[in-house]
């Protein structure tokens, strides 16, 4: 059952309670009133009673309406009581009231009101019998008020409580639904970032092992007239470069995370990387490392290590250059991987994709860092690579 129909089917419960303990009050004074006027007037009364019942007020309704009601309503138990020397029937109809003064005021209000029945009462019994048995008489209705009162105010706390908690629910429920929106968003977001890594992995693998191996055929194509010797030195070199990438195509796909191998030094991969360029290439490399790095995140090596290996494959390829020159330097916070090389340069309109630095730029905004293409002092294009200087501490 919802909460607005459990509301509905509450207050529709406590209005047929109060009608059912009218009519009871309405039969039994009737019975002990004699005929005559004073049924007359006990009868009037109580249809009086019962209409304004029917338009009880609500909790949020202005003030003078509601204490109007109340006021209204007392004046007219007032009037019973004073018909029936006996007093025993009509302060019940004070029952109603303090449950409803409880429903419909906050705490302290509703208690005053209770009192101010109680009080009512009790002028009526004194002006209408001695000290003694008013009071006495007063004692178990007085009760009757506060207790009905009470159990009115714990019903509606009730049922506030209930409001809330399914308020809360509901509240739960969207965060709920919007999590799992958020994870799904998320793992869409994992599941593309891993692919453009993938991406990546295979282009700066694969893409700089088969360029050197296609510079070396042609190299091997035109000297095996002149010099078939050393155009199978040159093939040699080309089967080991494909039987190397085939291993790493191998590791890539098979672990994904783990491009340079454990244990070795960004320090010793440039190394090998440059030695490797100068056996497949005939460019003159100038390498400038320094002796000793701080110890980086695997992530910072990858990611400096890929992007030499670009550069250096975007030279070979493009740059028509005699010369290249490859410097890193740790210093300010910051490390940075300098290409550059005296070829004809970069193009004015530079395309991303063609020359891999889409990749370069995604890997260095990964790990807070930038990438700038630029032309050299002395001639040709450079390349910058900088990366936060983050010492990894795993």
């Amino acid at each position: 059952m919802s909460t607005t129909k459990r509301c509905i089917s509450d207050d529709t419960l406590m209005q047929a309670v109060g009608y059912v303990t009218l009519l009871a009050v309405a039969l039994l004074g009737m019975n002990l009133l004699e005929p005559g006027l004073t049924r007359g007037i006990a009868l009037g009364l109580l249809l009086l009673f019962g209409i304004l019942y029917a338009l009880t007020p609500d909790e949020g309704d202005a003030p003078w309406k509601t204490h109007g009601y109340f006021g209204a309503q007392s004046l007219v138990v007032c009037a019973l009581l004073t018909l029936h020397p006996e007093w025993g029937v009509f302060p019940m109809l004070f029952f109603i009231l303090s449950a409803q003064a409880m429903l419909v005021f906050p705490q302290q209000t509703g208690y005053i009101w209770i009192g101010l029945f109680t009080a009512l009462t009790g002028l009526v019994f004194l002006f209408t019998s001695d000290p003694v048995t008013a009071f006495l008489t007063l004692l178990p209705f007085a009760a009757g008020y506060w207790f009905f009162g009470a159990f009115a105010r714990s019903l509606a706390t009730a049922e506030q409580a209930r409001n809330e908690s399914q308020t809360l629910l509901q509240e739960l429920q969207a965060a709920h639904r919007q999590l799992q929106d958020h994870a799904a968003r998320a793992e869409e977001l994992a599941v593309a970032e891993e692919r453009n890594r993938l991406a990546r992995e295979m282009h700066d693998t694969l893409g700089h092992r088969l360029t050197v191996a296609a510079v070396q055929l042609e190299g091997a194509h035109r000297l095996i007239p002149s010099d078939p010797d050393r155009a199978a030195g040159i093939l040699a070199t080309v089967r080991e470069q494909v039987r190397e990438a085939l291993r790493e195509l191998r590791r890539t796909v098979a672990t994904l995370r783990e491009p340079l191998e454990t244990g070795i030094s960004l320090i010793a991969a440039l190394n090998r990387l440059a030695a490797s360029f100068d056996t497949a290439t005939d460019l003159t490399l100038h390498l400038d490392l320094p002796n000793d790095l701080p110890t980086l995140p695997h992530a910072h090596r990858l990611a400096i290590y890929r992007a030499a290996q670009e550069a250096l494959t975007n030279v070979q390829r493009h740059a028509r250059a005699g010369q290249v020159w490859l410097h890193l330097q740790a210093a300010d916070a910051h490390i940075t991987l300098t290409v550059g090389d005296d070829g004809i340069g970069f193009p004015a309109e530079i395309d991303e994709a063609a020359f891999g630095l889409r990749g370069m730029k995604e890997r260095a905004a990964q790990l807070g860092g930038e990438l700038h293409i630029e032309p050299r002092a002395g001639g040709g294009a450079q390349v910058r690579f900088g990366l936060p200087l983050t010492e990894d501490k795993t």
